[in-house]
């Protein structure tokens, strides 16, 4: 090869940004181009965490280190597909690797789903993390609502839904969202997961971090908190789902407080089959579940209505197809071989690789992307010596032909400048919400002080 390995990355998440920096940490030199439908980098981290997890907005400064090599390149608001297509990008580079992750919800597949009211897990995330396409507004009216789902993105809806708005100001709650929450009137959110305690996907640190919510009360429903036979072997083995198994029973051991603003529900062995309404969300039928002992569970025929005037499906995420990329869609998945994306034959297509969630699912947490990456880029590299030869290697050939589409396509050193310019609008909003909240304890104190 007469120049530098060169490999466009569909996708500029964690998936994109780790295999990225692999590729260049190799011996093989190697020159990388992350494109992303949207003009800022980091994907999920950025448009996919609440912002009130920090710790996990944290790993933008690993990812931001890697963009800075001199090696890799980042070109947003260029959209697969329509600014420019697989044969395109077979022109100017050695491989193309697809990392475009999931961000569609998967179907939950019961009656009134599609009712006013009823939303998907990323609809709503989209909108509390100010994403480009999400609406400006949200309706917060409803008093009771369900959380459908087992899973950290499920705590994550409830926490947000059932916080005072005040409590985000420190973190990069857009004000859009701020004042939206501001006005919600929800009280009670109700979390229910169709199988028990010991069976969820819930992280234990995820979910303790409820229990600092000032404002709101956990309450853990004794129907349905059952542990089976391979619950308890599960609880012996993996610390994880002892660690969540106590929590939960800890929560539910506890005296009722009752004089809080808002109360968050944990519902077990409860399958939703139906959200009920016309015009709108108006309730939630579920069928009672038992365990059959290896952890699975079975209906009993027995149901229950619960009143909700809002549903939000937390039951998983799903990968778009990418045009001209085979795609199984009963998976949700680009179809490959360690990596390597096969054909309808189940021959790799030279020079065309995957990683990350359309790679392997959406399952496992962002730090899993190192491991799916690795095995990408390994296998990529193997194949050096057999990949087609661009057409035309010259590094800024695909900016010219950008260029000449009309594309506004966004650098790295433009996003710097505009990341600057967020975070000094965002040190003055926290400075004035902070004045905000600081005249707002001094008026609370005063009037303890004049009760006394």
């Amino acid at each position: 090869m007469s120049h530098p390995l060169r490999v466009a990355v569909i996708g500029a998440g964690p998936a994109g940004v780790y295999a990225a920096d692999i590729l260049t940490k190799s011996e093989t030199p190697t020159e990388v181009d992350l494109f992303d439908r949207m003009p800022t980098p980091y994907g999920l981290v950025r448009y996919g965490v609440a912002p009130d997890h920090p710790r996990i907005k944290g790993i933008v400064n690993a990812l931001h280190k890697v963009l800075e090599k001199p090696g890799i390149r980042f070109l947003g608001h260029v959209e697969y597909g329509v600014d420019c297509k697989l044969e395109d990008l077979r022109r100017y580079y050695d491989a193309v690797l697809f990392a475009t992750g999931a961000a569609d919800d998967r179907n939950l597949g019961i009656p009134g789903s599609d009712l006013p009211g009823s939303h998907g897990a990323s609809e709503f995330i989209s909108f509390y993390d100010g994403h480009p396409d999400a609406p400006r507004d949200w309706n917060l009216d409803a008093r009771n609502v369900a959380v459908l789902g087992a899973g950290n993105v499920a705590l994550d809806i409830g926490r947000v839904l059932a916080k005072q708005a005040d409590d985000l100001l420190g973190t990069e709650i857009p004000d859009n969202v701020h004042r939206a929450l501001s006005e919600s009137r929800v009280t009670d959110v109700h979390v229910f997961a169709r199988r028990g305690p010991a069976q969820t996907k819930f992280t234990p640190l995820e979910l303790r971090e409820l229990d600092h919510e000032p404002n709101t009360e956990l309450i853990v429903h004794p129907e349905g908190f059952e542990i089976d036979e391979a619950g308890e072997e599960a609880m012996r083995t993996n610390n994880q789902v002892k660690s969540v198994v106590k929590t939960l029973q800890d929560w539910a051991l506890r005296d009722p407080v009752g004089n809080t603003a808002r109360r968050l529900h944990f519902h077990f062995l409860r399958r939703p089959v139906e959200i009920l309404g016309e015009d709108g969300v108006n309730g939630l039928r579920t069928e009672v579940m038992e365990l059959t002992g290896d952890g699975s569970v079975r209906g009993t025929g027995e149901y229950e209505t619960f009143d909700v005037q809002s549903v939000y499906r937390a039951v998983g995420y799903l990968s778009s197809a990418l045009p001209d990329v085979p795609f199984d869609h009963g998976s949700g998945t680009i179809p490959h071989d360690g990596g390597r994306v096969l054909d309808l034959d189940g021959d790799h297509i030279p020079g065309v690789y995957t990683t990350g969630w359309i790679k392997r699912g959406p399952v496992g947490l962002i730090g899993h992307t190192k491991g799916d990456a690795l095995e990408t880029v390994n296998n990529l590299l193997a194949d050096t010596e057999n990949l087609p030869e661009p057409v035309e290697p010259d590094r800024d050939a695909i900016l010219r032909v950008l260029d000449e589409r009309g594309v506004p396509y966004t650098t790295w050193e433009g996003w710097n400048r505009l990341d600057a310019h967020e975070r000094a609008l965002g040190a003055d909003r926290g400075r004035e919400r902070l004045k905000v909240v600081e005249r707002d304890e001094m008026v609370r104190i005063s009037r303890e002080e004049a009760d006394v």
